[in-house]
């Protein structure tokens, strides 16, 4: 144990320099503000699980070499083509680099026992790793379309008169737009992570946790589509200036909160059907 404690404090030090730069990266990018508490979440699920943890220490050669050579490879080409790459990119090859090695190293240090067990809190440090730029683009884009056809089913089930052109609406008075940028894409993603931290903690089986995670996918969705739903009535009700409403720019905690009560209603159901059941007689 002494070991690999030591071994995480020097890629501490080796990566301070990326560690520093994304932790300012973050602070000022509200998609990224997740990062900052991943490595202490995953911290603190290890800490609560810490007993189920084996103590039988044997090195797994066969766990730690894919790891470094994935981490090996991945801090190299962030070195070879750092001025090619954005500081995203680069951020992302550092930190998917580090990942890997401090997985590495508890395949080396504490075995593939513990790993299996650990495997939820240290697959949590994933989230340290910002989305290359490629990937943010492709999910904004095929956000802002599902979001603009759940906005359209709304927008037909108030009956709210309307032409659309793809993310185009044309309404009563007002044409809006959804863009990329209202892709909905953190707050999906925030929504995400605390479903898998939801069905993490309070699920056993494995397929009830799987429902969770994959209930929230088209949820974050439909917050979306009602999200634009809402701007558009107010455009059209109270008038266009309310495209600069604050439901706009500022409304996404509040619709973000919203969408956790369905989350949450159906995690209580799912923790309830796996409670046992006192049979009559």
């Amino acid at each position: 144990m002494g070991g690999s404690i030591a071994y995480l404090l020097l890629l501490t030090l080796l990566f301070l320099n990326p560690l520093v730069k994304l932790a300012m990266y973050a602070a000022r990018n509200e998609f990224y503000s997740h990062i900052l508490l991943a490595p202490f979440i995953s911290g603190y699920l290890l800490y609560i699980r810490r007993r189920m943890f084996s103590c039988d220490y044997r090195t797994s050669l066969r766990g730690a070499i894919p790891m470094v050579t994935i981490g090996v490879a991945a801090f190299t080409v962030g070195i070879l083509y750092r001025k090619t790459l954005s500081f995203n990119d680069c951020l992302t090859l550092a930190m998917l680099a580090l990942v890997t090695l401090i997985a590495a190293g508890g395949f080396l240090f504490l075995g593939s026992k513990w790993m299996a067990a650990a495997a939820f809190p240290l697959g949590f440090l994933v989230f340290m790793i910002p989305i290359p730029d490629a990937a943010v683009n492709c999910l904004e884009n095929g956000l802002s379309h599902a979001s603009a056809e759940a906005a359209a089913m709304f927008f037909s089930l108030c009956g709210t008169p309307m032409a659309r052109d793809g993310t185009v609406f044309e309404l009563p008075g007002i044409t809006i737009r959804v863009a990329q940028e209202c892709s909905g894409i953190h707050s999906s993603l925030v929504l995400f992570i605390s479903s898998l931290l939801a069905s993490h903690l309070f699920l056993r089986t494995t397929w009830r946790r799987a429902v969770l995670v994959a209930f929230v996918i088209p949820l974050g969705i439909l917050r979306n589509g009602f999200r634009i739903l809402v701007i558009g009535l107010f455009c059209v009700h109270v008038g266009p200036q309310m495209i600069d409403s604050p439901v706009h720019h500022h409304g996404g905690p509040l619709f973000f909160a919203l969408s956790l009560i369905p989350m949450f209603l159906l995690l209580w159901y799912l923790r309830r059907e796996e409670q046992p059941r006192n049979l009559p007689g």
